[in-house]
């Protein structure tokens, strides 16, 4: 969404599911975008060879997981995401680096964005694991076969930096039962609206929905743990963005707002050492691919 035209015309389109708090929306929409700006940082621009990314990852949330997790610090440092929706930090992350960075560069992912927001061949490395290890059951790609990908290609020893990117704690809530926001592709459009729309609407409690919300965080911290003993790495983990959940009359993830609970990421640094508890797990990479729409749809992306 670039211009208020457009803005407006949404808004329009969702009157009559939303009512007059669409019209909310709007005006803080339009404020956010043109009357606020957070100034992102590039996490190129910090020290680290593996680089773990937690798709929608709220600082706050990450702060709540913290105390169950020994390597996290109980206030963990906190850093501006360059954009409120994964394609807009994946844009503004890679896309202005020089070509001898993303040359020595892995990039281990399972964002379907990665199809069409990167240049490919400007990386050392592009393992784009949701292609061949999507489960159509849980409406997402689970979190081990990118720990098991980040382990090969981090010990393959030949890139200088290795970015993984974990869908969790994006919804759908791998470890909850019935937490909505992905479903089998086949079935999409006969489910439910999304788990943000849930929440706008009423249908769900901010409460609920946070505990889902920080499961799914607490099993994608669980597979960075296994991570950390099975690679030889300086490690960051951070975030491509948040999550409004009702701030400003916000939702989920929006383009190019100044918004907090969007754009303030955790930035938890770590020292991993190589204990060799893991061996990773053999995919087919061959298995035929479904659309890449499909994926997106089903990760509540329309």
């Amino acid at each position: 969404m670039g211009t208020v035209r457009e803005l407006a015309g949404e808004a329009v389109r969702n009157l009559r599911y939303g009512g007059p708090s669409v019209v909310l929306e709007l005006l803080a929409r339009t404020y956010l975008t043109y009357g606020r700006r957070m100034d992102g940082e590039n996490a190129y621009d910090r020290e680290w060879d593996l680089l773990v990314v937690l798709d929608a990852c709220r600082a706050d949330l990450m702060a709540a997981a913290a105390p169950d997790h020994d390597w996290i610090p109980e206030d963990p440092e906190t850093t501006v995401a360059l954009g409120g929706t994964s394609t807009e930090w994946l844009d503004r992350t890679f896309g202005d680096l020089p070509d001898d960075v993303l040359a020595g560069t892995a990039y281990v992912t399972g964002n379907p964005y990665s199809d069409s927001h990167i240049e490919h061949d400007r990386f050392g490395l592009v393992d784009e694991v949701w292609r061949y290890a999507w489960d159509d059951d849980l409406g997402t790609i689970p979190a081990r076969p990118i720990t098991d990908r980040t382990i090969e290609a981090c010990r393959r020893g030949e890139f200088d930096r290795v970015v993984a990117h974990y869908m969790q704690p994006h919804f759908p809530c791998v470890p909850c039962e019935d937490a909505g926001g992905g479903m089998d592709l086949e079935s999409f459009g006969e489910e439910p609206v999304s788990v943000w729309e849930e929440l706008r609407f009423g249908r769900r409690t901010r409460a609920d929905i946070w505990a889902d919300y920080l499961a799914n965080c607490h099993y994608a911290l669980e597979e960075v743990e296994l991570l950390l003993e099975n690679v030889d790495a300086a490690v960051a983990v951070t975030a491509d963005h948040g999550n409004a959940m009702g701030e400003w009359h916000l939702y989920g993830h929006v383009e190019r707002v100044a918004l907090p609970a969007l754009r303030e990421v955790p930035w938890v640094e770590a020292a991993a050492t190589d204990r060799g508890t893991h061996d990773p797990a053999e995919y087919d990479r061959g298995r035929a691919d479904d659309e890449v729409t499909d994926r997106l749809e089903a990760l509540g992306y329309r």
